[in-house]
Order: C-alpha cells, then structure tokens, then sequence
C-alpha cells in the first residue's frame, strides 16, 4: 500500500494490490482461524509428535498390559529426565558461549547464524520440556503461552529454511545479505517470545532459573540494523540475479496491459535513463530538456528515452478513474 499509494486504495484494473487483499479472509479463515492454528495446533500438537518422549509415554499409559505398559512407561520416562537434563546442561552452556563450539554442518555456510539458531533451538526445547511438565493439560487453557511457544517455533523453522534455500542455490555472496535480515529478524523475535513466555510463566521460581540459563547475560538479539534494511532495498530496486532469485516463481505477466507487467517495464526503463537524468540535473536544466538539447547536455534520441520512461512511470501512478452511471439531479425548490 505504502508503494503504490493512490493506486492501491481505489478499485478498478490499474490496482495490482485489491485482488490479493480480497483473498486475505480466506486465508485467515479455512480450517479454522488462524489464532486457533497459532493458540492450539502448532505447539500443542507438534510438541506431542515431535518430542522424543512423549508420544511414547502417553502409549504406554494406553497399554492394556501391566506389565510391559510399566515397563514402557520406565524407559521413556527415564529417558525424557535424562533428555531433559542433558537439554538443560546444554542451554546453559550455549547461552555462556552464544553457541561458540557448533560448527556449520556444510562447508561455506555462516557459522555464526547456525551457533545462535542451536542456541535457541536448545532454549525452545528446554522451556517447552518445563512447560510441558509443569502446566500439562492446563497448557491447552494458557493460549498466550502456547501461542508464543509457536511464534518461537515458526520463526526457528523460517530461519532454518533460509539457510536451507541459501544453499540450495549454491551459497551465493550477493545473498548473504537477505539471508543476515531473515536470521537476525527471526532471532529477535524467537528471542521475545522466549521472554514473554518466562514473563508470564505461571511458576515464577521456574521462570527466574530458566531466564538465567537462556539468557545469561541478559537479551543478546537485536533487530536487523538500517544499514541492512538499506541493502535488501537495493536488491530489490534493480534488475540482478539475486532479485530474479528471491521472484522466482512469482508470475510476471507478457500484456503490457497488466499492471504487474507495466511496473517490471517502467522500473526497466526509469533505471536505463537514471544516469542521464543525474546528468541533466547536474547542469541545471532539472525539468527542461529542451534546456538540455540546447546546451548539448543530452542528444535527440536521449531526449525521446526519457520522455518513454517518464511515461512509463505516469502509467504506474496513474489512480482508477470512472465516470459516474447514474446522475442525480436536485429537485426544484
């Protein structure tokens, strides 16, 4: 909205943004609201599937047999302390070190955001342990809880998976720094959730011995830096291969006529003349190319490649005009 202005608050075919603002509910509302995704199924149910021990412990609670649901109960009960106190040892000592010891699994990956992601990694699995153990079925009723508890497993998997796609197109420089914004941006928001979780969490004991072992030495993330967001703002004005590759799979129409299609045309064209428009500038003929063919700033034809582009751009910008369909006229005093 903010970038296409005018054209994005009034309905007709010149705004690309309605279509996709239309179909927002949709997505809000199939199978289920998203806050009961968020609140319920997420960490309540992935924390079942996915624990280690678990699932197992509550099977064995449904074995009909004594005997071995005693003894299957034993080893993943065991087996979840053991878990857990290793989990626990392994936090802290993350947390003294800011995950100093691990080491990226591939070659040419940055081993710093691989050492902070198992830092946090180790802190989620710590506190959903503790939260699971401590609230139990009461969980399902601490919404706030579980609904940070899955913004901080959202945001490690979405951090996991740019590392992953950054490998998967062969580890390119250029694309370091949209991986740095994804990692940082995901950090600080595993990290406040984290918090939020031990600011509220029903036993404050536990809270306070949690926080010491996450966070040591207080919250370490912060926000990506303006220098960073300014890079990314780079990459995405100007044709390259690292712009293709964030779009790939994104639909670019051929009809000159589609909105999408004339916006990729005009950003093509304003940045062909862009140099020639700092020349014109720099002599003082802002505004007036005939100013500038005059005193040789600029030939004929450089003149007509601006007029295309200015034109190009006054298309883009252009707001849904529509005459009225009916008229109404006052009635006579």
């Amino acid at each position: 909205m903010d970038l296409f202005g005018g054209a994005a608050i009034c309905q007709g075919p010149r705004n690309l943004m309605a279509p996709i603002y239309h179909a927002i509910p949709i997505g809000i509302t199939v199978e289920g609201a998203n806050i009961l995704t968020r609140s319920l199924i997420v960490f309540g149910q992935g924390a079942i599937r996915a624990h280690p021990f678990l699932l197992r412990e509550m099977e064995a609670t449904r074995d009909p047999n004594p005997v071995t649901a005693l003894q299957s109960f034993d080893r993943a009960f065991f087996g979840h302390i053991a878990f857990s106190l290793r989990n626990g040892v392994r936090t802290l000592f993350l947390g003294l070190t800011n995950g100093w010891p691990i080491e990226a699994p591939l070659a040419g990956m940055p081993h710093h955001h691989f050492r902070r992601l198992s830092r946090m990694s180790a802190a989620f699995a710590l506190t959903a342990d503790l939260s699971l153990a401590l609230l139990q079925g009461k969980l399902k009723r601490k919404e706030s809880l579980s609904g940070r508890m899955a913004d901080v497993l959202s945001h490690l998997y979405l951090a996991s998976a740019a590392l992953k796609r950054f490998h998967d197109d062969g580890q390119p420089a250029e694309d370091l720094p949209l991986v740095d914004w994804s990692i940082e941006e995901s950090l600080f928001h595993i990290q406040k959730g984290l918090s939020e979780v031990l600011d509220n969490f029903p036993s404050r004991p536990i809270a306070w011995v949690l926080k010491a072992i996450i966070f040591p030495f207080g919250l370490p993330y912060k926000k990506p830096s303006d220098q960073l967001v300014l890079q990314l703002a780079k990459i995405t004005m100007a044709p390259s291969a690292t712009r293709d590759r964030l779009t790939r799979g994104v639909f670019l129409p051929d009809d000159p006529n589609e909105p999408l299609a004339a916006l990729e045309d005009a950003l093509i064209q304003c940045l062909s003349v862009e140099e020639m428009e700092n020349k014109i500038r720099r002599a003082g003929h802002a505004g007036d190319l005939d100013g500038a063919m005059k005193s040789g700033v600029i030939t004929l034809l450089d003149a007509s490649r601006l007029l295309l582009a200015a034109r190009a751009r006054n298309h883009c910008i252009q707001v849904d005009d529509f005459k009225p369909v009916f008229h109404y006229k006052e009635k006579a005093a």
